[in-house]
């Protein structure tokens, strides 16, 4: 892997919560154009690391670099420059319940860019999105009149709404019934096609990270212990990787 297809490398990130160490030295470079799902049980850290991708979080320690820069070192202001290259899709959605699906969307673009676009242009930009995702003719629903996959496919339409370069997904398929988990795992793909993006997709879900992965990374003890294609990963003989996957209690992952 070339340093020039590089769009983000994390170097030696430690980061620790409430006294206890979550992530210890970890080291990750990912792909321009590529679709990395990072697995691992949960509460090992794995939302942790996307938050320090999209600038939510500063490590104790290391460097966290986004196109080639070191986001660690901006002030705000710069960072919310680069926060613009990323789109993330939180977990339980996180849509405002009092907006509606379009403001909810365009929420970015009327805080950011309503001076430049002007009204008219961001709510074509919105239902533009929302086909994209296929939501078409819901931009005056409230969040409470949604199912739980039409918000998180609103929650994406909101992700892609500035074209970023880079799409963060946190356990997108979490609480879905399987056919619907499967239409986000469609959607998923459909999008990194149609846009040309970087993903980066949290999950323990297998189903969805074969479905969806270029390359899969375990998270284990606060560092990545295998990389590789979903191939690879099924044809592995580490024993974190296997017990994580087959879903067995016996194995070199304890559980507390």
């Amino acid at each position: 892997m070339e340093q020039k297809d590089i769009i983000v490398e994390l170097k030696d990130i430690h980061k620790s919560l409430g006294g206890k160490k979550v992530l210890e030295g970890l080291n990750l470079k990912i792909k321009r154009g590529e679709t990395l799902v990072i697995i691992g049980r949960s509460g090992i850290g794995k939302s942790v690391l996307l938050k320090h991708i999209a600038g939510l979080m500063k490590p104790d320690k290391g460097e966290v670099i986004i196109d080639g820069v070191d986001i660690t070192q901006l002030n705000e202001k710069e960072l919310t420059e680069v926060q613009k290259k990323i789109g993330m899709v939180f977990q339980g959605a996180a849509l405002f319940d009092s907006l509606t699906v379009e403001e909810n969307v365009g929420f970015f673009l009327f805080r950011y860019k309503l001076k430049e676009l002007g009204y008219d242009k961001i709510r074509k930009i919105v239902r533009e999105k929302l086909r994209l995702v296929g939501l078409s003719g819901v931009e005056n629903m409230l969040p409470s009149e949604l199912s739980g996959g039409m918000k998180k496919r609103v929650g994406l339409a909101r992700a892609i709404a500035n074209d970023p370069e880079i799409i963060l997904y946190d356990e997108p398929t979490t609480g879905l019934d399987p056919i619907l988990a499967d239409a986000i795992n469609n959607l998923i793909v459909k999008t990194q096609k149609a846009l040309n993006v970087t993903s980066v997709v949290v999950t323990h879900d297998m189903v969805s990270a074969y479905k969806v992965a270029d390359r899969i990374a375990m998270i284990n003890n606060g560092k990545i212990i295998f990389e590789g294609r979903p191939d690879e990963v099924k044809n592995s003989d580490n024993p974190y990787l296997q017990q994580f996957i087959e879903g067995r209690s016996e194995g070199p992952i304890k559980v507390i």
